[in-house]
């Protein structure tokens, strides 16, 4: 599997992407960055991480979302190609329309940087193959603007064709309010595009691929990925 990590002005999560993608997959992926025009040949996957593109103005991702490497990106997701936004990277995927709905301030109206745990909604998609329905697992989260928003009909759409890959839950698997810190319309944590493709995220499971440093429960998301492009 090869990857690709795009890197903006304001992105600081690109070297933890790195490590979770090359321990999963033996490889070093390649850094793109913002102003490049084209992908380059052979990717498998593009990879948008965490961080505070371009300082975070106007809106959380609204700008780096009209950067040149966004149509590439586009034409890349339109041919069926995998494209994972964690954090930063969800919200740009929002801006750019290739996921519906928008990251608003968290309800608490303060930045939250702290563990949660989240539910796995479904298994049969490149990025939760490895987990187990209705699992749980540890990730971290580090954001002022990851209060998942859409209206009724989005979310009922998305709940109706199982797009939701994602929730915020107790370390028992339970769906509560109090698990729910940022505020997030149903407890969702993160949500797939129709062909499951194109996943947004706002936790990042690349803090927990190391035992020696914050344990690996998000290990599995990118074993399963290396294991499904590989085998596609």
């Amino acid at each position: 599997m090869q990857a690709g990590i795009v890197m903006f002005p304001g992105t600081n999560r690109e070297r933890d992407m790195a490590l979770a993608l090359q321990r999963a997959t033996g490889r070093k992926p390649a850094m793109l960055w913002h102003r490049d025009t084209e992908l380059p040949a052979g990717t498998d996957l593009v990879v948008l991480p965490g961080g505070f593109s371009y300082g975070d103005y106007l809106r959380c991702g609204a700008m780096a979302a009209q950067s040149p490497i966004m149509r590439a990106i586009h034409d890349f997701a339109g041919r069926g190609g995998h494209v994972l936004g964690v954090c930063n990277g969800f919200q740009m995927l929002v801006e750019a329309g290739l996921l519906p709905g928008a990251l608003l301030r968290n309800a608490s109206l303060r930045f939250l940087s702290m563990d949660c745990h989240l539910r796995v909604e479904r298994t049969d998609t490149a990025y939760t193959c490895r987990f187990q329905r209705g699992q749980v697992f540890r990730s971290t989260m580090a954001h002022g603007d990851g209060n998942y928003f859409a209206d009724a009909a989005t979310l009922d759409r998305l709940e109706g064709e199982g797009l939701v890959a994602l929730r915020y839950a107790t370390a028992s698997g339970e769906v509560t309010e109090a698990a729910n810190r940022n505020g997030s319309a149903r407890n969702i944590a993160g949500i797939l595009s129709p062909n499951l493709r194109v996943l947004g995220l706002m936790p990042h499971p690349e803090n927990q691929v190391d035992p020696l440093i914050d344990g690996t429960d998000g290990l599995p998301l990118f074993e399963g990925l290396a294991e499904a492009l590989a085998a596609a």
